[in-house]
C-alpha cells in the first residue's frame, strides 16, 4: 500500500468510525474494532513518512 493509499484509507476509516461513535456506544464492539484498525493505520503512516 502507498502513501496515497494509506492516506485514503484512514479517511474512509475515520469516517466509518465517527458514524460508528454517533450510532451506537463509544464501547461497543464495532466502535473499538474501527478505532483500533484506525490507530494501526495511522502507526503504519507514522513509520512510512519517517
Amino acid at each position: 500500500m502507498n502513501k496515497q493509499q494509506l492516506v485514503i484509507k484512514i479517511e474512509e476509516l475515520r469516517q466509518q468510525l465517527f458514524l460508528a461513535a454517533v450510532n451506537e456506544s463509544l464501547t461497543s464492539p464495532k466502535v473499538q474494532y474501527a478505532s483500533r484498525t484506525l490507530d494501526q493505520l495511522l502507526n503504519k503512516y507514522e513509520r512510512l513518512i519517517r
